[in-house]
């Protein structure tokens, strides 16, 4: 189970050089249910994600580079290019900053998940973080790769 709050960035977080960052680029074979291919770095694999907004079933499962390859041919709609920043809120939280390029430059969104809805709900967010985007679709990836 994937349980994740979503916003928007108001302003980046000074030191963002300082974090792990990752090179991220992902294509939907199908939306509804989500069907997904991502390359993270030079890690590839397929992922499932059930209907939801801030909750959903998801499964992932290893890739091989040349299988990646052959169904990126096969995706619909665009390829979402991004670098995600890891960056540190609590012993427990991440933010994940995604800074996505291409078609979609300059939108920026960050995660965070959590391991229980009421953990989700109750999330204080920095300053630095913009509006909740959770229960709004326009901001899920899937949506994102048909714009």
């Amino acid at each position: 189970m994937e349980i994740e709050r979503k916003y928007l960035v108001k302003q980046l977080p000074e030191s963002l050089g300082t974090y792990p960052c990752r090179i991220l680029e992902q294509g939907y074979l199908n939306v509804k249910p989500v069907v997904r291919i991502r390359r993270d770095n030079d890690k590839y694999e397929l992922t499932y994600k059930s209907g939801g907004l801030m909750a959903r079933e998801e499964y992932n499962l290893p890739l091989t580079q040349e299988a990646y390859e052959h169904l990126l041919t096969k995706i619909d709609g665009r390829l979402i290019q991004k670098r995600r920043y890891m960056i540190p809120l609590s012993q427990d939280l991440t933010a994940e900053l995604d800074i996505f390029e291409g078609h979609l430059a300059p939108l920026r969104l960050v995660e965070v998940e959590f391991q229980t809805e009421a953990e989700a709900n109750s999330f204080t967010p920095p300053s630095w973080f913009g509006e909740d985007v959770t229960f709004s679709g326009k901001y899920h990836n899937s949506y994102l790769s048909t714009l």
